[in-house]
């Protein structure tokens, strides 16, 4: 597998991308996360290409999966607060949001996740209460859980994580 940044012409492909990836959580115990807002928007994607912000994973040239990548200092507004928990380190970060496989082959998202730590050595990612197969994901390749953070889209609480 290899990584590249999205270009505009792939974008029918992602947004196929994650429709599958919303049936795949709701058939998996997560139906609220990305279902019934029908997130993430076209317009969104497209913005995150315009600003260089979205990956796609290839297998054998097929875009296999996509996700949002962005490092600096302080990147995610809503990060900057955190419940019931801390940040390891406030140093500048990487984060990945809206990661998502087409189901062709296993290990896309461990892959992708490790692509983003390599960048910078210091991630940070949240997920949905309901989204077992993320946070197993992330606790088999040694993400510590911080606490709750808030994202704008929903309001709804997400379980914080990071790697150092």
């Amino acid at each position: 597998m290899e990584i590249r940044q999205s270009a505009e012409g792939d974008i029918d492909r992602i947004m196929e991308i994650y429709q599958y990836a919303r049936t795949f959580m709701a058939e998996h115990g997560n139906p609220g996360q990305w279902g019934p807002t029908n997130w993430p928007p076209r317009q969104l994607i497209y913005n995150d290409i315009l600003r260089k912000q979205s990956y796609v994973c290839l297998h054998e040239e097929k875009i296999v999966g996509t996700f949002f990548f962005a490092q600096g200092k302080e990147i995610e507004p809503t990060y900057r607060h955190i419940e019931d928990g801390a940040w390891l380190d406030d140093s500048a970060y990487g984060v990945i949001h809206r990661i998502a496989g087409d189901g062709s082959l296993k290990g896309i998202g461990t892959f992708c996740l490790e692509w983003g730590y390599r960048k910078c050595g210091h991630l940070r990612i949240d997920t949905h209460r309901d989204n077992r197969v993320m946070q197993n994901l992330l606790a088999k390749m040694g993400f510590t859980y911080c606490g709750i953070i808030y994202v704008e889209e929903d309001h709804n609480p997400r379980l914080a994580y990071e790697k150092l």
